[in-house]
């Protein structure tokens, strides 16, 4: 058996250190998003928002998804991923308003993180990256319209002083609400 000694074990790893710290940090707040989500979700079911409830369950688990994206890249470009841990969710939202606004600030700093791991790979012309980090900037865009989509509703119902019945009814329409939204780029004439 010949032993091959340490040194002559050829180097995996295809990103530099910087974008694995950056791609190691998105993951982590993909993380927190999946949290957050999962936070408010319970909120909403102690409320008795059920369709809420469940719409941000869901988001819960796309979050998660977005967290294992990162992670297999990072191990697919030869690199080890930092398992981190997550701060606690914030508080409880106060109001249903309220729980979405603090959703659309959190996929805004998701949007910022995501802008910043684009620059950082076209800077570096890391290219495998840049093309990965494309299917985040498009999600991002859908994620931040669906939230100014919800937020819209929430104004409509009444803001933070929504009688119940408008809150019943946005409750009812959450619950069969899909989880994307058409973005103005993909509309034409006949898919309005």
């Amino acid at each position: 058996m010949v032993v091959i000694p340490q040194k002559a074990i050829m180097n995996r790893n295809r990103l530099s250190q910087t974008l694995l710290t950056g791609l190691n940090k998105q993951m982590t707040q993909e993380a927190l998003a999946a949290q957050t989500y999962l936070s408010f979700a319970v909120w909403a079911a102690d409320e008795g928002y059920n369709g809420i409830a469940n719409f941000l369950f869901r988001h819960a688990g796309e979050e998660r998804t977005h967290m294992m994206k990162f992670l297999q890249y990072i191990i697919e470009r030869g690199a080890k991923p930092v398992i981190e841990a997550v701060p606690k969710p914030q508080s409880d939202p106060e109001n249903v308003q309220d729980c979405f606004e603090r959703i659309f600030q959190q996929e805004v700093g998701n949007t910022k993180g995501v802008y910043k791991l684009v620059k950082m790979s076209f800077e570096e012309e890391d290219w495998a990256t840049w093309h990965f980090m494309q299917w985040f900037v498009q999600e991002q865009t859908e994620e931040e319209a669906l939230a100014l989509h919800l937020l819209d509703k929430i104004k409509v119902a009444g803001g933070k002083d929504a009688a119940a019945e408008a809150l019943y009814t946005l409750d009812r329409d959450l619950a069969q609400l899909p989880d994307e939204v058409m973005l103005a780029q993909s509309k034409t004439t006949r898919n309005t």
